[in-house]
């Protein structure tokens, strides 16, 4: 027998959905604050030295040679994109929940939402 898939169940899972991306965020950057405390780290003399105006795509290439070379700060940074992914991962799953329950009219405002959302994440580091 087929269980339907009610309300109750997709605040379940959308709350599931939101526990575990914080809980993965403060796990991620406390694993990284502990590599960064054990690489030893120390802030720039210099703030001007640091290249604010670099490209996206340079500053996307130096966090995932950064992340795969272990270094504490991108760990740190993987922490905080896992943070802000989660929000945009729950309005997609509730945009599948409400599809399977037919609601039509929140997948219409679910999808407007993602697309906004979508939107200022890949143009707000634009320059």
């Amino acid at each position: 027998m087929k269980k339907n898939f009610t309300d109750v169940d997709l605040n379940r899972s959308v709350g599931n959905l939101l526990r575990l991306g914080v809980i993965l965020s403060v796990i991620t950057s406390l694993i990284g604050f502990v590599k960064l405390f054990i690489e030893g780290f120390k802030m720039p003399k210099k703030y001007a030295s640091l290249d604010l105006g670099t490209s996206s795509e340079k500053v996307w290439g130096h966090f995932w040679h950064s992340l795969c070379a272990g270094e504490g700060m991108a760990i740190i940074q993987l922490g905080i994109l896992i943070l802000i992914v989660t929000p945009l991962m729950r309005i997609v799953f509730a945009l599948i929940g409400y599809l399977k329950e037919k609601d039509y009219v929140y997948v219409v405002i679910s999808s407007i939402v993602l697309v906004i959302m979508a939107i200022s994440f890949f143009t707000g580091y634009a320059h």
